[in-house]
């Protein structure tokens, strides 16, 4: 057990002696990682970079049967404004066997639609979520029709409403000025009842007033058979005028050669309504663990960026990417 373990161990014990009510527990776990990244056509520099964060998670279940657990992570990846670390994901979720899981969000939550975006099968990233910035560029190269995320919001999950099915609900309030001028709800369902197939269906919108409300909807599906997994997804978003009628659509598939390893195929296809050219993405990963080390990498090409049909926009590139958790 390390010191970390042993320090958050002896204080929760200390205070557990002052009452009965609360049974509890502190873990402490993490993970550090040396990527290597380049893509053609932009000026990345040094393509090296390290990522590492440890999360603390307590837990303990009151008298009336509901279990509390909280969540805090420290990233180092993870800046203020002033430029000093700071806590990154954190979260308080309050869970009953009978009523299912509430969840507060301080940072790093997703909606019930943002966590659905894109479910096809992958052995690592998806083929649009890979490559940096374009040269100039502030986004990801790839594109896909998803709504907006934000901190300081509710989720709430129930799966004990029906064998195989889940309930996913999220509500996350307007941000004043910000782009989220209103709030929203959020909402998905899932169904896993038939042995190796899972189907699904959310819903949500960007909080955005008047002219400039967007809906968003995603269905998807994923069959596993033995070694494989296939799966599709398809999303739209729905917006006044139609050139905001986005569409995405992605297919995936992987297969795990052995215990350790997992190689996938990813392709995805953005068709935005104001051009006239598709975007295509597509990705060749695979994924080696052993122990507590995972390697990983994915080669990945994004033709067509942003609806262009220049061949400035067509970009390939590549990421590797070795982890330790412990």
């Amino acid at each position: 057990m390390n010191i970390l373990k042993k320090v958050g161990l002896t204080a929760l014990g200390t205070s557990l002696i002052a009452t009965s009510a609360f049974a509890g527990a502190m873990d402490v776990t993490g993970s550090a990682g040396i990527t290597l990244a380049n893509q053609d056509k932009t000026n990345k520099g040094n393509g090296l970079s390290m990522t590492d964060e440890i999360t603390f998670t307590g837990s303990g279940e009151l008298d009336n049967g509901l279990t509390v657990t909280v969540s805090m992570q420290l990233d180092n990846n993870a800046v203020s404004t002033k430029g000093t670390a700071y806590m990154d994901n954190r979260s308080v979720k309050i869970a009953s066997e009978d009523f299912g899981t509430l969840t507060f969000y301080g940072h790093g939550g997703d909606t019930a639609f943002s966590m659905k975006d894109d479910t096809t099968p992958t052995a690592y990233g998806e083929a649009w979520d890979v490559l940096g910035t374009s040269s100039g560029g502030t986004a990801k190269l790839g594109s896909i029709a998803g709504a907006a995320t934000g901190n300081d919001m509710f989720g709430y999950t129930n799966s004990g409403l029906m064998d195989g099915l889940t309930l996913n609900v999220s509500y996350m309030p307007s941000e004043g000025g910000a782009a989220q001028t209103e709030s929203t709800t959020a909402w998905g369902v899932e169904y896993s009842g038939v042995e190796g197939l899972t189907v699904g269906y959310a819903q949500d919108d960007n909080g955005l007033s008047g002219t400039s409300k967007i809906d968003y909807s995603v269905m998807y599906a994923k069959y596993a058979y033995g070694p494989v997994t296939v799966g599709v997804s398809q999303s739209d978003q729905d917006a006044n005028g139609a050139t905001n009628d986005d569409e995405f659509e992605a297919v995936g598939i992987t297969y795990q050669v052995s215990d350790d390893l997992t190689i996938g195929y990813n392709q995805s296809e953005y068709d935005n309504a104001g051009t006239t050219t598709d975007e295509e993405s597509t990705n060749l990963s695979l994924s080696y663990t052993t122990g507590g080390m995972t390697i990983a990498a994915a080669f990945v090409s994004v033709d067509n960026q942003g609806g262009s049909s220049s061949t400035k926009d067509d970009v390939s590139g590549y990421e590797i990417d070795v982890s330790f958790a412990f």
